[in-house]
């Protein structure tokens, strides 16, 4: 017999059931975009895009070259700012009252 009784199996939240208990203040302007939309012609890795927890950046092949930006469910955690090779993220914070109020869960 083992030292250590088995526990029980937890079914645990998924990730998007934890990011939909988060409350965003909509605000009505976004908080984030691009400096200048020709440097996006000139990025081939989209790091904004792949490293958004939220799925914010999206690269869904605009014309432009532009990542379509759903500020609405940033968590505001700034990392398209920090990964963008080109420091081409504007990224502010929203004003005082509005975006993002965690909940723990």
């Amino acid at each position: 017999m083992s030292a250590h009784p088995k526990t029980p199996e937890i079914e645990r939240p998924s990730i998007e059931d934890r990011l939909y208990a988060n409350k965003y203040t909509d605000h009505e302007d976004s908080h984030l975009g691009v400096f200048e939309d020709e440097t996006c012609l000139d990025c081939e890795t989209y790091d904004c895009v792949s490293v958004c927890p939220a799925n914010v950046w999206r690269n869904e092949g605009d014309e432009d070259g532009v990542p379509l930006i759903a500020y609405e469910n940033c968590l505001e955690c700034g990392s398209c700012r920090w990964a963008c090779p080109y420091d081409n993220v504007i990224w502010e914070n929203p004003p005082n009252g509005t975006g993002m109020t965690y909940r723990y869960g």
